[in-house]
């Protein structure tokens, strides 16, 4: 099949408020596309009338379907009946509306918390459903595979050009920095930036510190979201990720550093650790031709420059 030409496409980001859906409609703004948004106040994502109202109404040619309810372990614990009905419903209105009102190409952006707990590292895209999911986040996960299965089901039974891309744990500009909902490198960020300025000579970090995660800017994973929607065909999700893993222990580091904060750490062993470890294995988006290109140094530079910037805004956010 043919690469999916832009020049001219009405192309509509889901869930442009949010980190991801942002850095999507920031690459997107130089290429020779419209990009179509619409608010929550406008269109509830999570009400298929709306939905099919909305698409009716725009005809986008392609979809980037960014959109869902987001968290780290402690939200995903305390909302689990919103992580995994949110995410179903966003999903599967719009994907069923792409179907019905002609979208060319959709793309959808799931996460690579979809594969097993103890999946063979670094784990491969055939990883998927072959052991048990991770407990702390397996309402978010549950909901992300039925998004990749409903893009495959349309495909084979209706022919759809909907394809799946699984990204690694993402930081950068928009990010929640809320210490109760956030991932852990933004919930970092904002413990070490907080303890340097109130001189606290150490921080807590939950866990053991021995964890091992790959950690993606988004403005990376937007231009892979870019070529991916240009040029990947396959009934397969795609793996997009950096191939360097860091400890948690080394990214508080490395998070201290780029702050300047010289205090020490402490681990709480009593909390949860989650996947021991997850490196995402990207041979196949590499042989597409396409490699991250933002180190974590300097993503972290840039990253909480911009969280100094935006102190005063409201750190949790909801991606739809």
């Amino acid at each position: 099949m043919s690469e999916f030409d832009l020049t001219g496409r009405r192309i509509w980001v889901a869930g442009h408020r949010g980190m991801v859906g942002a850095a999507v409609v920031r690459r997107l703004s130089t290429e020779s596309c419209a990009i179509l948004t619409v608010p929550r106040t406008e269109v509830d994502l999570r009400r298929q009338a709306a939905v099919e109202a909305w698409m009716t109404k725009q005809r986008p040619d392609a979809v980037v379907l960014a959109a869902a309810t987001v968290g780290g372990i402690q939200a995903n614990a305390s909302r689990p009946a919103e992580f995994l009905y949110d995410n179903l419903a966003i999903e599967q209105n719009i994907i069923d509306a792409a179907y019905r009102s002609g979208v060319t190409k959709l793309l959808f952006l799931g996460s690579s918390c979809i594969y097993p707990r103890l999946a063979a590292q670094p784990i491969d895209e055939e990883s998927l459903l072959t052991g048990p999911l991770e407990p702390t986040n397996e309402w978010y996960a549950i909901a992300k595979i039925a998004g990749i299965k409903l893009c495959q089901a349309y495909r084979r039974q209706y022919g759809c050009r909907f394809v799946s891309a699984m990204p690694t744990n993402l930081y950068g500009p928009e990010d929640n920095f809320d210490l109760l909902s956030s991932h852990v490198l933004p919930a970092l960020l904002a413990k070490i930036h907080r303890a340097k300025i109130e001189k606290k000579p150490s921080v807590e970090i939950w866990g053991s510190g021995t964890p091992l995660r790959e950690f993606l800017h988004v403005d990376d994973l937007a231009d892979a979201a870019v070529f991916l929607l240009r040029r990947h065909e396959d009934d397969v999700p795609i793996n997009v990720g950096t191939g360097v893993e860091v400890s948690i222990r080394g990214l508080a580091e490395a998070i201290a550093k780029t702050v300047g904060f010289t205090g020490s750490f402490t681990f709480d062993a009593s909390k949860p650790d989650g996947t021991p470890r997850k490196l995402l294995k990207v041979d196949r988006l590499a042989a597409l031709g396409w490699r991250s290109r933002i180190p974590l140094e300097q993503g972290l530079e840039q990253t909480y420059r911009w969280y100094l910037e935006n102190l005063s805004r409201d750190g949790v956010r909801e991606r739809r």
